[in-house]
C-alpha cells in the first residue's frame, strides 16, 4: 500500500470520527423533539393539590386543570404535549428559567408575578375564596360587608401572599366600612384558625379547597377544628397557567383553544366532572 493511499485511509478514518461524534452530540437534542418535528410543550403541575392538578393512582397526571390543558393539547396538534408533575417551587422556577414551558398549579395573577411570566388573556379555570369564621359568629357574619360591620377583625396577611390583594380590592370598593388589613410574615396555619377560635380574631381569609383539605375532611390535619368553625364563600378568583416569557406566541395559541373550548361547554363540563359545579359562575 503506497503512501497516497494510506493517507485516504487515514482521512477517510477521521473524517468518519467525526462525524460519529457529531451525531453523538445531536443525539441529546433529536430525542428532545418527536420524529414528526413536533415542538414539545412540557408542562409542568403540582402533584398533589387535588383537584386541580394531582396524580392518580395510576400514576397519570389528572385533575380539572391538567384535563384542559389535555383539551388544549388536541386543539394544537403542531405541539406534543408532555406533563410533568412536581413541586411548587420547582414549577414556578422551572417555567421562569425555561425547563419547563408552561406550569399550572390554581394561580392568581400578581403584579409580581407578571414581571416573570407571561399571563394568557384567558383563565383556565377558579378558585373560591372566603372567611374562616367562628360557627357562634354565624348568625351574624354572612358575608364581607357583614363581616366588617361586625369588627373586621382579620387575621394578618402578609403582603405579598394574592390573598392580601383581595382585601385591598374589597377596601378601595367598600371605603365606607373597610376590612381591617394587616400586614404579617408567614405563620403556621394552625395559628391563623387558632387565633379565629380564640376571638383573637374574627375571620381567616382563606381558599376553600384548603379549608375542606384542612378541616372538614375526616382524616384532615386539623379537623378537630370542625366543630367551632365554620366557612363562607366570598366570591371566585379566577386562575390562570404561566407560560415562560419566550412563549408569548404559545400562550396566544392557548388563548384561541380556551376560547373555542368554552364555547364548545367543555371546560362547564370538566368542572362539573372534578368539582360536581361551576366554580367559573363565581366569577364577578
Amino acid at each position: 500500500m503506497n503512501i497516497r493511499k494510506i493517507g485516504k485511509l487515514i482521512t477517510a478514518g477521521l473524517l468518519a470520527g467525526v462525524l460519529t461524534v457529531a451525531a453523538g452530540c445531536g443525539g441529546n437534542k433529536a430525542a428532545e423533539k418527536p420524529a414528526d418535528g413536533k415542538k414539545v410543550i412540557t408542562v409542568a403541575h403540582t402533584n398533589y393539590y387535588v383537584p386541580y392538578d394531582y396524580v392518580n393512582e395510576q400514576g397519570e397526571s389528572d385533575g380539572f386543570e391538567v384535563a384542559v390543558m389535555k383539551e388544549v393539547a388536541k386543539k394544537l396538534p403542531q405541539y406534543e404535549f408532555k406533563f410533568v408533575p412536581t413541586s411548587d417551587d420547582d414549577l414556578l422556577i422551572g417555567v421562569e428559567s425555561g425547563k419547563y414551558n408552561v406550569g399550572t398549579k390554581g394561580i392568581w395573577i400578581t403584579d409580581a408575578r407578571k414581571k416573570k411570566y407571561v399571563f394568557p388573556k384567558n383563565n383556565i379555570g377558579a378558585s373560591v375564596i372566603g372567611l374562616v369564621i367562628r360557627k357562634d359568629t354565624a348568625n351574624e357574619i354572612k358575608d364581607l360587608s357583614s363581616f366588617a360591620q361586625f369588627s373586621g377583625k382579620l387575621v394578618p396577611i402578609a403582603p405579598q401572599d394574592a390573598r392580601y390583594m383581595v382585601i385591598d380590592s374589597y377596601n378601595k370598593e367598600h371605603q365606607d366600612k373597610p376590612i381591617k388589613l394587616v400586614s404579617s410574615e408567614a405563620f403556621q396555619i394552625a395559628d391563623a384558625y387558632s387565633w379565629v377560635m380564640e376571638g383573637r380574631y374574627d375571620g381567616y381569609l382563606e381558599v376553600e379547597l384548603s379549608y375542606k383539605n384542612n378541616i372538614q375532611k375526616e382524616d384532615a390535619p386539623y379537623h378537630q377544628f370542625d366543630d367551632k368553625l365554620t366557612y363562607i364563600r366570598y366570591k371566585g378568583i379566577p386562575t390562570y397557567p404561566i407560560f415562560n416569557k419566550n412563549e408569548q406566541q404559545f400562550a396566544d395559541e392557548y388563548d384561541k383553544a380556551i376560547e373555542e373550548l368554552r364555547s364548545e361547554g367543555k371546560i362547564a363540563e370538566l368542572e362539573q366532572k372534578y368539582f360536581g359545579e361551576s366554580l367559573s359562575s363565581y366569577l364577578k
